[in-house]
């Protein structure tokens, strides 16, 4: 008698599927329930978003960056501006600086928040999502406040912010980190030792320190596997270098890991509020920039060779050439960077982002083989992407 045929049958999971987090199709291909390989298919939300940053002034393009990453669109906003800042040898304000800190790490708990309602709802609880979405809110009236805006907030510009903080704000802050720990506090009672979300999240989607590193992990899904790596920390930008925070890590690289970790993020993101709220400097909030940016001329051609080169440069040591620029900051889910090529005009000749919904989309497959299908959409949420990052 021969060996028995194993056959394995192709399965479509999106791209219109509450649990894919937006326009993402997976192909499935499985094993009774087990899952044998997982292949995403992007594309659906793809703007070239890139390309139409080469067809504006540096300026123009702020407010495009909030539609990378739009549930923590302020982050985006600095990684850009970083940059040009960079490239024009600009120096932002102290207070532009601290507020900068200020908005990000708001900007990160609002993320996680997102995050953290939509994961427990995809998994069967819906009580969290509404608490999650009580304290978000509360976040969205802040930056209301500010500048206008809930979403996309664009406050940042080339050399500090748009305009200083409101009569009152710091107030309004003060109240919000004072009550923020009981409201995290109800989010682990109800989460943390719950014995289904244990079974749902322990041992599921675990992936090692090594191979997270060799994928290109960041953020919360590399430093859950145990690698602590945080750019505020390594290579500190506007205010990190002045405040005093730590960067917590998982030890299995599972679900529940990661879950963990965020939660401590939350934490830690809310000290950062507090030390930038309470030690904001008074003085000017934006530097004295030309109105219409025009930097360094660097002699390049518009394609890979120049990204090709910057990446050989400084690998060995050298720093790149006038005009080039590679503005990386920390983001809500890993490294969110800009790579600017500057021809000596208003428009930039190159513009490259590096999105970790992208990259760390990657390591899917990895963690969901041999799991089943019900926890791949754990495991995906536990990633926590967000489809205007991974298609841009």
């Amino acid at each position: 008698m021969g060996a028995t045929e194993q056959r394995t049958m192709t399965l479509n999971m999106g791209p219109q599927h509450p649990s894919t987090h937006g326009v993402l199709r997976l192909i499935l291909e499985l094993d009774g329930e087990i899952v044998v390989k997982v292949t995403p298919e992007l594309g659906y939300l793809h703007r070239a978003i890139g390309k139409i940053a080469e067809g504006l002034r540096y300026e123009q393009f702020v407010p495009y960056t909030d539609r990378l990453d739009y549930l923590a669109a302020s982050i985006n906003n600095l990684g850009y501006v970083q940059g040009v800042e960079k490239l024009m040898e600009i120096e932002a304000p102290a207070r532009a600086r601290y507020l900068r800190v200020l908005f990000c790490e708001l900007s990160r708990i609002e993320s996680h928040l997102i995050w953290l309602g939509t994961h427990i709802l995809d998994l069967g609880a819906t009580t969290p999502l509404f608490y999650c979405f009580r304290e978000r809110e509360t976040i969205r009236d802040l930056f209301e406040e500010v500048c206008g805006a809930r979403m996309t907030h664009a406050y940042f510009r080339i050399g500090g912010v748009r305009q200083d903080i409101p009569t009152g704000f710091l107030q309004k802050v003060r109240e919000f980190y004072r009550t923020f720990p009981s409201r995290l506090a109800q989010y682990e009672t109800l989460i943390t030792n719950n014995p289904i979300f244990l079974r749902r999240a322990r041992g599921v989607g675990a992936i090692s320190a090594e191979k997270a590193v060799a994928y290109g992990l960041s953020g919360p899904s590399l430093r859950g596997s145990g690698v602590e790596w945080d750019l505020r920390k390594a290579e500190p930008y506007a205010a990190y270098g002045d405040l005093d925070f730590e960067v917590p890590t998982g030890a299995n690289g599972d679900v529940y890991d990661r879950y963990l970790v965020r939660i401590e993020e939350m934490k830690q993101s809310l000290r950062l509020v507090e030390q930038a709220a309470e030690n904001l400097p008074e003085g000017a909030v934006k530097a004295d920039a030309p109105q219409f940016i025009r930097p360094p001329r660097e002699e390049v051609h518009r394609n890979m060779q120049a990204m090709i080169r910057y990446f050989y440069i400084t690998m060995h040591g050298g720093s790149p050439p006038p005009g080039e620029v590679y503005s990386a900051v920390e983001g809500s889910k890993g490294e969110v960077a800009f790579y600017l090529v500057s021809d000596g005009t208003p428009k930039p000749a190159r513009v490259d982002i590096r999105g970790p919904s992208f990259v760390n989309l990657s390591a899917l497959n990895e963690m969901s083989k041999g799991q089943y299908v019900a926890d791949l959409v754990a495991i995906m949420g536990s990633i926590d992407i967000v489809l205007g990052e991974v298609d841009r």
